[in-house]
């Protein structure tokens, strides 16, 4: 039988802020975040955001990129992207929408990131979800069209350009030679 759902914890942003080690907040429920990503996770994250970096650099509308900042969606939902790029100002934390958000999926993140957090950042309006999957040398980017997400890039080599306020792409290709 089922806990009622009155029992189960529901949490805030007030506790999240409160808690030790890495978590995500999502909707109220608490994730523990995998232990340090490996090497090839960081490595690829730093070669996604150094192109993105090379590109939006002199950006006339703000838009900047960061890697493994919180993105505080509301009172009950704080995640942690591996990297985003967003077009307006930010303090401490992320507190509005991003234009673009990547996860590098492990079989560890791969619920979460392909699932959980897809629907999410579609609710969220994020206007481009990558999704990097080392293991495959793949990425595939979902654009937001009318509420839902479509997927428009899907391969392990070529370009994909996020049109956003300041355009930029992504030469996937070069990442895996230089992992």
């Amino acid at each position: 039988m089922a806990i009622p759902e009155r029992f189960i914890p529901h949490y805030t942003y007030e506790d999240y802020k409160q808690w030790e080690g890495d978590w995500e907040l999502i909707d109220g429920t608490p994730f523990a975040m995998a232990p340090s990503p490996l090497w090839k996770h960081q490595r690829i994250s730093l070669l996604l955001a150094f192109q993105i970096e090379e590109q939006i650099e002199n950006c006339q509308k703000n838009c900047k990129v960061c890697q493994e900042v919180d993105w505080v969606v509301n009172e009950e939902t704080v995640v942690r992207p591996d990297i985003l790029v967003i077009c307006d100002e930010v303090e401490d934390f992320v507190r509005s929408t991003p234009e673009v958000i990547f996860e590098i999926v492990s079989s560890s993140t791969a619920f979460k990131d392909e699932r959980i957090k897809f629907e999410l950042y579609k609710r969220e309006k994020v206007k481009y979800y990558g999704l990097v999957y080392p293991k495959l040398k793949k990425m595939r980017v979902f654009m937001l069209k009318n509420g839902e997400y479509d997927k428009v890039f899907d391969s392990d080599k070529g370009k994909f350009t996020f049109e956003i306020d300041c355009p930029f792409s992504v030469d996937i290709g070069k990442v895996w030679k230089r992992v």
